[in-house]
């Protein structure tokens, strides 16, 4: 048996274990319970917890979260292929003939300057393929999925209307733009208008942030993530304080809570 063959094992093994945890006599009455809409929060999650592993530069996680995302494409392979859709291998023929066909300037004798050319020949091959698969291509804006988080979807949809001259000229404008929101949002806050009205003010002021971001050639979910994290790890210092000193968070001052931050910050700052 040459490597190959032996490498190509512990995909075989796994695509078994799939058929049988959804057998219908002898499988697992969780997994036979499932269907594409129950599996497809699951999906989300463990690509999440893959980025999650690389942001923290963890090989071993790394690893074992793509062995827990491998495994929720076979089970929506497994599942169709019950269904007498598409089975695993079809997912694998697919996805070559796509790197292949989406790379012209690889595997053919096309030509590409850098990875900014590329990025717009991947969107023209997207769109041609629509077209070819009959589906109208309305706006420029067509294939952004509906599903994504919010942000990210936020980034893509304006990077799009960018590539048509839809955008600011300069970072500056963007700035503008943001204390422009933010002024409509506070006019709202002390006009006293509806709170409908105030949220959709303060969307358009997140929305104009993203734009920041994309400026600045930073991804935005990745930034949200981060202030989360950093905002998490002020925080439980702050209650490490509190509890040092022998004082209820609860029962705290705002100035006592401000202290505590303006020192967590200092902290973990350094």
């Amino acid at each position: 048996m040459n490597q190959s063959q032996t490498r190509k094992q512990p995909l075989n093994t796994l695509l078994d274990i799939m058929a049988r945890l959804r057998d219908p006599q002898r499988g697992c009455p969780w997994d036979l319970e499932q269907d594409f809409s129950t599996i497809a929060p699951y999906t989300l999650e463990e690509a999440y917890e893959v980025a999650e592993a690389i942001e923290r530069q963890a090989p071993d996680e790394i690893c074992d979260e793509l062995g827990d995302l491998l495994f929720q494409v076979v089970f929506h392979a497994q599942m169709a292929s019950e269904r007498g859709w598409f089975d695993f291998a079809d997912v694998v023929t697919a996805i070559n003939e796509k790197l292949v066909r989406r790379h012209p300037h690889v595997f053919g004798d096309e030509k590409i300057a850098d990875a900014a050319e590329q990025t717009l020949a991947w969107d023209r091959h997207k769109a041609k393929e629509r077209a070819e698969r009959g589906v109208a291509a309305d706006s420029v804006l067509d294939g952004v999925p509906l599903a994504l988080p919010a942000l990210l979807r936020a980034q893509k949809i304006q990077r799009r209307a960018a590539r048509v001259g839809f955008d600011w000229d300069e970072i500056g404008d963007v700035v503008a733009k943001i204390d422009e929101e933010l002024a409509e949002l506070k006019q709202a806050l002390a006009a006293g208008e509806s709170v409908e009205h105030m949220r959709e003010e303060l969307g358009d002021l997140l929305f104009s942030g993203v734009n920041l971001a994309r400026f600045l050639d930073a991804d935005a979910e990745s930034l949200m993530r981060a202030a989360n994290q950093k905002f998490d790890r002020r925080f439980r210092r702050v209650e490490q304080l509190a509890h040092k000193a022998q004082r209820d968070l609860q029962a705290c001052s705002l100035d006592e809570l401000e202290a505590y931050w303006q020192q967590a910050k200092s902290e973990t700052s350094k």
